[in-house]
């Protein structure tokens, strides 16, 4: 049974390794149940952030989500809305929000370094009111947050911007067709308004050159 954040076997290792008080002090001190203003002014300005989710029958996975400067709103300081943008037809995450609900969220700033986790409740709708203000996205998740904390940064790599990607939807929702969609063979198995732009748009690849594309970060 949970005790407030930790159960049973947190308390265990906690106590093989003498650290309970600690454990407790810092639930105490850091984590709270809705966003101050420095996190909510800090995940407003994230370009990604890494999103964990539980299939149905209790699988954990983990996959990057990224966007434009402020694709993660901050409708108020329990209540996060971020976009799912095309992605590989898979709808993974989402279908795992849509069975469990259960989701983690990591904001990570690789340059300071700086890093926020939380915990939330997630629900999709395709007609969500909000979804005509994200351009390019075929769907907004509401993130109803439980717990917030900072997280010491310690063993975080310390990394340089580079670029944005420019897979990144437009204003008008408009991006490039990654890659991956033009290898040959792939057309038939993609939804039709894609195989229609890869006609459209006449360019196919190779596996073998997908493969290089791949390697080289251009997927």
């Amino acid at each position: 049974m949970a005790d407030g954040l930790y159960d049973e076997h947190h308390r265990e290792l906690q106590d093989r390794f003498d650290s309970r008080v600690l454990a407790d002090s810092l639930e105490a001190m850091i984590v709270q149940p809705q966003l101050d203003d420095s996190s909510a002014e800090f995940i407003s300005n994230c370009e990604f952030f890494f999103l964990s989710t539980v299939t149905a029958d209790g699988q954990p996975t983990v996959s990057h989500k990224g966007g434009p400067p402020g694709f993660v709103r901050v409708l108020d300081p329990r209540t996060l809305v971020f976009p799912s943008y095309d992605g590989n037809g898979m709808f993974f995450s989402m279908g795992n929000i849509a069975a469990t609900a259960k989701i983690g969220m990591l904001f990570i700033d690789f340059e300071t370094p700086h890093r926020i986790r939380l915990h939330a409740e997630a629900s999709i709708d395709p007609d969500d009111a909000l979804l005509v203000d994200v351009p390019g996205a075929q769907l907004v998740v509401r993130a109803s947050i439980t717990d917030t904390f900072v997280n010491c940064p310690r063993y975080i790599v310390k990394h340089e911007r580079v670029e944005a990607s420019r897979y990144v939807p437009d204003a008008d929702g408009n991006a490039p067709i990654p890659a991956w969609k033009k290898i040959d063979g792939m057309a038939p198995l993609l939804p039709p308004d894609d195989a229609a732009r890869v006609e459209r748009e006449g360019e196919t690849i190779s596996l073998e050159e997908y493969g290089e594309r791949i390697a080289r970060g251009d997927g």
